[in-house]
């Protein structure tokens, strides 16, 4: 008896230790890739604001720029034949053009023309302001400036300051008690007559207008985001008023912002915070910036209902190991077995035991907490690799993808066949400004539908915003041309059958073979299929 004691406190033993070190290699694993998995979602998530804060503010700034230089180029040109002893019909002929252009760009608060009073006291130029109520621009009377000192940089900035430097340039907000003290930027573009300056074009849009986009931009909690200039001031911010941006002491970004890295971790106010910023057109930073302890705290969550599942499951397999340890035999070495595979990183173990005693019921157990991992693995793999609109794989799941690809022309497998097929919505951004961005959503999970509908053997990726992606394997490989075709026709079909402008799904897309002998890298075959796709799409524009 004492034996069979030694024997069966021997097999408790090694059950309770085979376990434990099961579940606390599963905790480690789980623990390290839901770790990097959060770490990697979170940057993606912030990098994917900031592309969208930085697209909407380029898009914005860069109409107000080109509706400067219109008229700037327009009124150098004219200057060329004016005598600069009358310039009235010149201003006439500027400000013509001027109305017109202001009124076609979106967010214009003013726009104006003065002539510097050393050229002319009597033609001063001219200045309109936009008028809510009517609807419409009205000239307003021109500031005198002959009372300030033109040299001095510190009155009139958006006249002194294009004067004194010389090429156009977008100024920090500023007040503007013409305006009632409205908070305005300026884009200002010195004009010159020869190497005559003869005065300034300047457009003026509302300090709200751009916050609007800024606020728009949230993350978590206390994630926000800001714009400031080369020089580290702070031009605009989610979480600071007008009054607070024109102070000159709260207006610097905090040490480390300045980096050239992409993502930043630095510290304000004794709290740890990471950032993303991209570079605007106009030569600002947009910035996007989130604690770090909010980032850390979903995966942290995840962690912590992991030990407390291994806790709870290795304390369950100990109490059944304890009761029931006589009647394990041979199938306790299966499951000794199938435990270190599952230590070894292979959750596909399925015990096949099928004993109604004790043992049985540990066997039966042990395939339900894999089922349960298989379960919980998978559940985290689709948060991380699936696009929460579309339901299909996203740009980090097409990442992966890609890399095995590689992994197998590295190695130089010589059965290698795929192709690349990128899609880019048309018109998404039209149906947005139009009808809104549920309706824009409504027109990519239709687009998704009929990709996933033609290419139904190939995996489909959300790459961006309105670009998706399929990597075509055989069968659909081997049809690739004709699933083109099939493609083209049906969008044809469904925008002639389609009376709404988000039911009309309108395509672009371009399809790349592998080719072993020039494609070294993946990433060569997705640029063609990317080039062939705006070629395709500058086509079809050419014949609409």
């Amino acid at each position: 008896m004492s034996d069979l004691r030694s024997i069966r406190t021997k097999i408790i033993l090694l059950t309770v230790v085979a376990v434990l070190i099961t579940t606390t290699a599963a905790a480690i694993i789980g623990v390290v890739t839901i770790k990097n998995l959060g770490n990697n979602s979170s940057n993606q998530i912030l990098s994917l604001l900031c592309q969208t804060g930085e697209k909407n503010l380029n898009i914005y700034f860069d109409s107000i720029e080109q509706s400067a230089k219109t008229v700037s180029s327009f009124a150098s040109d004219d200057l060329k034949n004016t005598d600069l002893k009358n310039l009235n019909a010149h201003l006439k002929r500027v400000e013509a053009l001027f109305e017109k252009t202001a009124t076609n760009t979106a967010g214009v608060l003013t726009y104006y023309y003065r002539v510097d009073p050393e050229i002319s006291t009597t033609d001063k130029g001219f200045w309109y302001i936009w008028d809510t109520d009517d609807n419409m621009f009205k000239e307003h009377a021109v500031t005198d400036i002959t009372q300030y000192d033109t040299n001095d940089q510190s009155k009139l900035v958006w006249f002194t300051v294009p004067k004194a430097t010389g090429p156009s340039i977008w100024l920090p907000p500023y007040y503007t008690e013409n305006l009632a003290d409205a908070y305005v930027f300026s884009y200002n573009i010195p004009i010159y007559k020869g190497d005559t300056f003869i005065g300034v074009i300047g457009i003026e849009i509302n300090y709200d207008t751009v916050k609007e986009v800024v606020d728009s931009i949230s993350l978590y909690e206390n994630g926000y985001a800001f714009i400031n200039d080369r020089e580290g001031n702070i031009i605009c911010h989610a979480r600071m008023s007008k009054k607070e941006i024109a102070n000159e002491n709260l207006k610097k970004v905090p040490d480390g912002l300045l980096s050239n890295e992409p993502t930043i971790t630095y510290k304000y106010d004794g709290v740890e915070k990471q950032a993303i910023w991209m570079k605007l057109n106009n030569g600002m930073r947009f910035n996007v910036t989130v604690p770090v302890s909010e980032i850390n705290m979903e995966w942290r969550r995840l962690i912590g209902l992991i030990v407390i599942i291994d806790g709870i499951l290795l304390l369950i397999f100990t109490i059944i190991t304890l009761r029931l340890s006589k009647y394990i035999t041979n199938p306790l070495k299966k499951l000794t077995e199938g435990a270190l595979q599952v230590d070894a990183g292979n959750y596909d173990v399925h015990l096949d035991y099928k004993g109604t005693d004790e043992v049985g019921i540990l066997t039966h157990t042990f395939n339900m907490l894999i089922d349960h991992l298989k379960t919980y693995i998978s559940d985290l793999n689709n948060l991380v690799y699936s696009d929460a609109l579309t339901s299909v794989r996203n740009k980090g799941a097409f990442d992966v993808y890609v890399r095995e690809l590689q992994t197998r022309i590295d190695k130089g497998d010589k059965n290698l066949k795929f192709a690349i097929g990128i899609f880019d919505c048309d018109n998404l951004k039209t149906i947005n400004d139009s009808h809104g961005h549920q309706k824009g959503n409504t027109y990519l999970q239709s687009t998704t539908s009929l990709i996933c509908q033609v290419f139904h053997h190939s995996p489909v990726f959300r790459v961006g915003g309105d670009e998706f992606a399929v990597i075509l394997l055989d069968h659909d490989y081997k049809r690739r041309v004709e699933l083109s075709c099939i493609f083209e026709k049906k969008c044809f079909e469904i925008r002639d059958s389609s009376t709404e402008d988000w039911e009309k799904v309108s395509v672009s897309l371009g399809i790349a073979d592998y080719n072993p002998e020039t494609d070294k890298f993946v990433g060569d075959v997705v640029k063609r299929a990317d080039e062939t796709m705006y070629q395709n799409k500058r086509n079809r524009k050419a014949i609409q």
